[in-house]
């Protein structure tokens, strides 16, 4: 666990499957944002508040949220398959496919997004946003309530210390405590 600087305690790389689980509270913070900037463009615009929420909004997406798909299919996807854990090919087959889907709704958003935080635009598609943010949280909780679960029983301490190499060798950030199980 490392310590930001509100004191909170955010997990680290050698809690892999505690990452994956932040990273859906951070998701479901950001479509909080989402759904704050629908209802504040109608009374304010494009001001510097919305056009700041909108760049924070699109920065979380087009990395942090990359990342965090890629952390699942490329590495957490396959350790789950190669566990034989049950249902998994049915379960990668179909988060994969959300995952999709929600790149689609993401792509149809964020050139608004782009233009709001451009204080060019003053309008979010309620239809899209809605779309995009009920697909984002219902896929949040199942991932929450089933695939992470799933994990943390079939998957021994050396498949999470490969999982955790991975996903901080994909951000560029240094593993910690690699020596502590001396078998990564």
């Amino acid at each position: 666990m490392s310590e930001d600087l509100l004191g909170k305690s955010a997990p680290g790389f050698d809690a892999p499957l505690d990452v994956l689980e932040a990273c859906h509270a951070r998701i479901a913070a950001q479509c909080d944002t989402l759904e704050k900037l629908l209802a504040h463009l109608p009374l304010r615009g494009a001001d510097a508040q919305a056009q700041q929420a909108a760049r924070a909004v699109m920065r979380y997406f087009d990395v942090a949220a990359v990342h965090h798909h890629d952390d699942e299919e490329r590495n957490l996807f396959p350790l789950l398959e190669a566990a034989n854990a049950p249902g998994a090919c049915e379960l990668v087959e179909a988060l994969t496919l959300e995952h999709d889907e929600q790149a689609r709704l993401w792509r149809s958003l964020r050139s608004q997004l782009a233009a709001i935080a451009a204080g060019a635009g003053t309008v979010l598609d309620p239809v899209w946003l809605g779309r995009f943010v009920a697909s984002q949280r219902v896929h949040l909780a199942f991932e929450n309530a089933h695939v992470l679960p799933l994990a943390r029983a079939v998957l021994d301490p050396a498949t999470l210390v490969r999982l955790g190499l991975a996903m901080a060798a994909r951000r560029g950030v240094a593993y910690p405590d690699v020596n502590r199980t001396g078998d990564a």
